[in-house]
């Protein structure tokens, strides 16, 4: 990044955001979007991925247009981008004509930066902004929506195919925070990217812990719901139901015994949604009990855990769910009740579905992670092709760990026997050659002439499917989706074959309903500890009350005013003047004129007092 460049950058991200430093690769990706290249930004949820654009949209001559596919998407980001000062708008169907035709001025009096509308709305608009508005380049938000190999396919993303035939000299950034190989290679030739510069962003977000909970059903699902929630006291969490009639079940249980809770589903009402979105986002309710189609559309950063009531259809949908809690780098949990059920009924929609054999492997594949005995988070980086050596330490398998034996003859005779069926077979037809069967099919393809036929006949083949579901999920195999599911070798896996590393894996053995029911006692006695408050604690729940007054007069989510993490810096540096909140994160000037004094003064009196 040149000097003038980064010094601009920089002032933009204290001035506005309040942040001193940029996030790994931010600062690349800006100067690539500076330099006109077109770019692709694969980068979590909570990750700062809306900072890569907005920014250089600050530097640029003209008008950034932001591709978003919901109006509550829409709605939040220009809120907080006015919270901070920055001129941003939003055109879609929610506005009157007299209110987009005033947008449409304000784009054309320079009175905009970031104008944030539908695919939709931008092809109707093309002739309009090609020969009026001067566009400095095309943000593409959740990119993932034009692949049909993507998770949350939307087939009005595919307008945006002939973006580079109207604008030919215009830059275009993609970002999407889900998004495999596949994927990622189907949205560069979707949207015609030219040389495109791709940033792929760490997927791992270790303030999020990761469990899974199996064979629980009815009343002892429910009860180990409660006592979760329990031990979350005043903390907003997103219940994730399979079925609509699910999250107003649940829902109705919670309210009557207290807990405060909504539920939110693609059935209701746009009246009743909206009012339900709305109390979560501002705090007036703690729990959504929802479908998927809830979440997409809001940036809430206090979100303190999810819960998947029922298992996710995919990988890439259940990290994007459970990205919706912890944006803000604090804490959160991520829990996920699984049973045989909801396979059964989530089997059931993927072979009526379109792509059903797509749809049928990626369950496979959250099914393996959901009965994983190993470290989750090694699980789910690899599926996006991230692999980490080192066990997390913050999931229920690291915590709760199952006996482990050294693999590498066994994943060696896997690896070898990939090489010599030239790695065109899937996990059924590899068992089959290593344990020497006789099958029409494995003798038609000539696979017991091999040298590794038959070489781990000493294993069944239930125990197979188990050792490289552990492969698989430790990043030694990747499954390639558009090769008929063939298992490839990785680097990783390279490197076993040849001996330059090893590989431990866990002994096949499920965990039993009295080691639940001990880990359930202790998770009941752990909530009597967290109700006890410290002085920090006491002080953060003070600027919390202070917080969502402000926002109740504003008449803007809470977390527009600041966020939990920049609350929580506040009770640990304990700022008394201007000078001293300025330098604390997430605070800027904007918000510091506005909101500063408020916050100072619950501070200062806390500090009197204690």
């Amino acid at each position: 990044m040149s000097l003038a460049n980064e010094i601009s950058a920089k002032q933009i991200l204290k001035q506005y955001y309040g942040y001193e430093i940029f996030r790994p690769l931010q600062e690349e990706i800006i100067q690539s979007v500076l330099d006109k290249r077109d770019t692709l930004v694969l980068m979590p949820t909570g990750g700062g991925k809306s900072v890569c654009f907005q920014i250089p949209a600050l530097l640029l001559d003209g008008i950034c247009i932001v591709i978003s596919p919901l109006i509550a998407l829409m709605k939040d980001q220009v809120l907080a981008l006015r919270a901070n000062g920055i001129q941003a708008a939003a055109l879609n169907s929610s506005l009157s004509p007299e209110e987009s035709a005033q947008v449409l001025r304000d784009c054309v009096d320079g009175n905009i930066k970031l104008l944030y509308l539908a695919p939709e709305r931008l092809i109707s608009e093309l002739p309009f902004f090609k020969s009026t508005i001067q566009i400095s380049f095309i943000a593409i938000d959740e990119a993932h929506c034009i692949s049909a190999w993507g998770h949350d396919f939307r087939p009005e993303y595919t307008q945006l195919h002939n973006l580079r035939d109207f604008f030919p000299g215009i830059s275009i950034i993609a970002l999407t925070a889900t998004a495999d190989k596949i994927t990622r290679r189907d949205i560069i030739q979707q949207l015609s990217m030219q040389d495109p510069n791709v940033f792929i962003a760490s997927f791992d977000r270790p303030n999020i812990s990761l469990d899974v909970r199996r064979a629980l059903n009815g009343k002892m699902k429910f009860d180990e719901i409660v006592r979760f929630i329990r031990a979350h006291k005043e903390e907003a969490g997103i219940i994730y139901c399979l079925s609509r009639k699910s999250t107003e079940e649940l829902s109705q249980k919670l309210r009557s015994i207290g807990i405060s809770s909504a539920s939110y589903h693609a059935g209701m009402g746009n009246e009743d949604r909206d009012r339900a979105q709305e109390d979560f986002i501002n705090d007036r309710v703690r729990i959504i009990c929802a479908t998927i189609a809830f979440g997409m559309g809001i940036d809430k950063s206090n979100v303190r855990y999810v819960i998947h009531f029922n298992l996710p259809k995919n990988m890439e949908g259940y990290y994007q769910e459970i990205g919706r809690s912890g944006r803000d780098g604090e804490k959160a949990d991520a829990l996920l009740f699984y049973n045989v059920g909801d396979l059964m009924m989530l089997t059931k929609f993927a072979q009526d579905g379109k792509q059903s054999e797509l749809n049928l492997a990626k369950l496979q594949r959250m099914q393996q992670f959901a009965e994983a005995n190993n470290c989750r988070r090694k699980i789910l980086l690899s599926y996006f092709g991230e692999q980490v050596l080192e066990n997390c330490g913050n999931c229920d398998s690291c915590k709760n760990p199952r006996p482990i034996f050294d693999g590498t003859r066994i994943a060696q005779m896997a690896l070898s026997a990939s090489t010599r069926c030239k790695e065109e077979v899937g996990v059924n037809m590899m068992i089959d050659v290593l344990r020497g069967s006789t099958r029409s099919d494995v003798m038609e393809r000539n696979y017991h002439t091999i040298k590794t036929y038959g070489v781990g006949k000493e294993y069944s083949f239930k125990e197979w499917q188990q050792f490289l579901l552990q492969l698989i999920n430790l990043g030694v195999f990747e499954i390639a989706f558009d090769e008929k599911y063939a298992l490839k070798i990785t680097d990783f896996g390279k490197e076993i074959l040849t001996g330059k590393q090893t590989i431990q894996l866990a002994e096949v053995e499920r965990e039993t309903i009295i080691e639940k029911r001990k880990r359930k006692k202790r998770s009941s006695e752990e909530v009597e500890i967290k109700e006890v408050l410290t002085a920090d604690e006491e002080l953060f729940q003070e600027l919390r009350k202070m917080r969502l007054a402000l926002s109740k007069a504003e008449k803007v989510p809470p977390y527009i005013i600041f966020s939990d993490a920049t609350l929580r810096a506040m009770t640990s540096s304990l700022p008394q003047t201007e000078h001293e909140l300025l330098d604390v994160t997430g605070v800027g000037k904007r918000k510091m004129e506005l909101y500063g004094q408020y916050f100072l003064d619950v501070i200062k009196k806390f500090t009197a007092q204690h």
